[in-house]
């Protein structure tokens, strides 16, 4: 069986799935994502939620460490906001410096809620996340629901934790 896969083109927005507050909270380790010039060279990524002064408002912290699991850590924060606060919470946007901007919306949250996957609206941009290292099993869990929920994962790659 292999990893990768092919997945229907998207035209619509995605759908999101509910998320509660404890979502908005730790640490989420980047298992899967999109390359993209931000990342170049980060392995060991990770996203640290803290729920901010006001209500739908997240501090954010996204860090990872350059070429080596213990190489240089990198970081970076911004202020998320609920979107759909008090609804599904499941779209958020994130303000960084220099004015860079994310939407993240959760688009699965497996049943045992230890590990997500969200994207940008266009579905341009997609993330896995896990409270912990999935086995190779799980891996491929992971990625054969992003395929299905419509996301080409031949895009993506795997930084080492």
């Amino acid at each position: 069986m292999t990893l990768f896969g092919t997945a229907a083109v998207v035209s619509a927005e995605p759908s999101v799935v509910a998320v509660g507050k404890e979502h908005y909270r730790g640490t989420w380790l980047e298992i899967g994502r999109t390359p993209m010039w931000l990342t170049d060279g980060c392995v060991a990524g990770y996203s640290t939620y803290k729920p901010g002064k006001t209500a739908g408002e997240i501090n954010v912290e996204d860090g990872c460490r350059v070429d080596t699991p213990k190489g240089r850590l990198k970081t970076v924060t911004g202020t998320g906001r609920i979107l759909d606060f008090g609804k599904t919470n499941a779209k958020m946007r994130v303000r960084y410096p220099l004015f860079v901007t994310f939407n993240y919306w959760v688009l699965y949250k497996s049943p045992d809620r230890s590990w997500f996957i969200s994207a940008d609206p266009d579905m341009k941009n997609l993330w896995i996340y896990a409270r912990s290292v999935p086995s190779k099993t799980k891996l491929k869990t992971m990625v054969r629901k992003a395929s299905e929920l419509g996301y080409d994962v031949r895009k993506l790659e795997f930084p080492r934790q």
